[in-house]
């Protein structure tokens, strides 16, 4: 298909309009549009890729959207502190099979989902918000809002909202609070791992 512009005007006009649309575009939402369109790829992939499937299509998506070391010592709170780098170290490669797993279980098939991320970015002090929502045709839409943060001259999401109120992190530092006070950080490490392979299996 073919359009034309009825003047030369129209042809200058749209030549300035559409950088001026392009720079309006917040780079916040680049790192939530790329999560959201892997998952979308993995749906489709379904019982095609398998779980192992899903999981390596994904894994390299989660590692560029997600500032895990952040939202690991969050979730342990103070003990972070007092653990040695390996256990952090060990710590946040559970929380990245958590994650990759959780989303490779939940993500398996497609019938016509599609995610549509709010243009609008809100700024939260120093963070930034951006919303999505998750349609389904056979079901009710889902609201999904992630939280990002500049780490490294690049925005990370650091928290993850469902129906735009529960916080991911605040439900598992509560989650994991008794653990680290009675095992410490190698007691969750532990717990983690377990809660990756039980996604997995």
């Amino acid at each position: 298909m073919t359009f034309r512009f009825a003047t030369g005007l129209g042809v200058a006009m749209a030549a300035m309009v559409a950088p001026a649309m392009a720079q309006s575009v917040d780079p916040a939402r680049a790192p939530v549009q790329a999560l959201s369109d892997g998952l979308i790829k993995i749906m489709k992939g379904g019982s095609r890729l398998g779980f192992q499937g899903r999981a390596n299509e994904i894994a390299p998506v989660v590692d560029r959207a997600f500032d895990l070391p952040f939202m690991a010592r969050v979730s342990v709170g103070p003990a972070w502190n007092n653990a040695t780098p390996a256990d952090r170290a060990q710590l946040v490669a559970s929380f990245r099979k958590l994650t990759i797993n959780q989303y490779a279980a939940n993500f398996d098939s497609w019938s016509g989902q599609q995610f549509v991320v709010d243009p609008k970015v809100e700024t939260r002090g120093t963070d930034k918000l951006v919303k999505t929502m998750l349609t389904q045709p056979h079901g009710e839409s889902v609201a999904i809002s992630y939280r990002l943060r500049q780490s490294g001259g690049e925005w990370k999401i650091v928290d993850v909202f469902y129906r735009n109120s529960i916080s991911q992190l605040a439900t598992r530092r509560d989650d994991f609070q008794g653990i680290v006070g009675k095992g410490g950080v190698r007691a969750l490490i532990g717990h983690v791992n377990q809660l990756a392979n039980k996604a997995a299996s």
